[in-house]
C-alpha cells in the first residue's frame, strides 16, 4: 500500500505533466532552424515617387524630366504592380529641343516601362518605393536614346 509520500510524489508528477502539456508553444524548446530564412514582405506594395515627392500607384502619366518637362510618360496601362516590380505600356513624349527646347516639338514613342528595386522611402520609411525605371522603346525612339534606357528614381 502506497504511503503519503508516494501519493504526494505521484500527484506532483501528474501536475507537472499537465502543466507541461498546457504550456504555450513559446515555452517549448526551440525548433531546429529552417534552411531558408523567413522573408518579411512590406505591409504595402511599393509606390512611384513623383516630382512633387507624392506617392503614386498605377499612375496614368509620369513626368520624367521634372526640371523642364521635356520628357513624360502618358497613357500608361499597368499589367503588373507588386512587391517586386511594376510593368506598363504607354507613350514617352519627348521634346526634340530643336532649335532649342522652348521652340521644340514633342514626339510620341511607344514604350514598355518597368519599375523595380523597391527600397525604403526616406520620406516615409514604412512605405517602400521603386528605385529604378527601365524604358524599352518598342518601335521608334528618340535619336539620342538607346532602345533600352535605365534610370535611378529619386527618393
Amino acid at each position: 500500500m502506497p504511503g503519503p509520500t508516494t501519493t504526494k510524489a505521484a500527484a506532483l508528477g501528474a501536475a507537472l505533466l499537465l502543466a507541461a502539456a498546457m504550456a504555450p508553444a513559446s515555452a517549448s524548446p526551440a525548433a531546429a532552424p529552417s534552411a531558408a530564412p523567413a522573408v518579411t514582405r512590406p505591409a504595402a506594395d511599393p509606390v512611384l515617387v513623383d516630382c512633387f515627392f507624392k506617392p503614386q500607384v498605377r499612375p496614368a502619366g509620369f513626368m520624367l524630366a521634372c526640371g523642364d518637362g521635356n520628357s513624360r510618360l502618358t497613357s500608361l496601362t499597368w499589367s503588373r504592380w507588386d512587391a517586386d516590380a511594376a510593368v506598363a505600356r504607354g507613350r514617352n513624349l519627348v521634346n526634340d529641343c530643336e532649335p532649342y527646347c522652348a521652340a521644340g516639338t514633342f514626339h510620341s514613342y511607344p514604350v514598355l516601362v518597368r519599375l523595380d528595386r523597391p527600397r525604403e522611402w526616406k520620406k516615409n520609411p514604412r512605405l517602400p518605393h521603386y528605385s529604378r525605371m527601365t524604358l524599352t522603346y518598342t518601335d521608334t525612339r528618340p535619336e539620342r536614346l538607346a532602345r533600352v534606357e535605365t534610370y535611378p528614381l529619386w527618393d
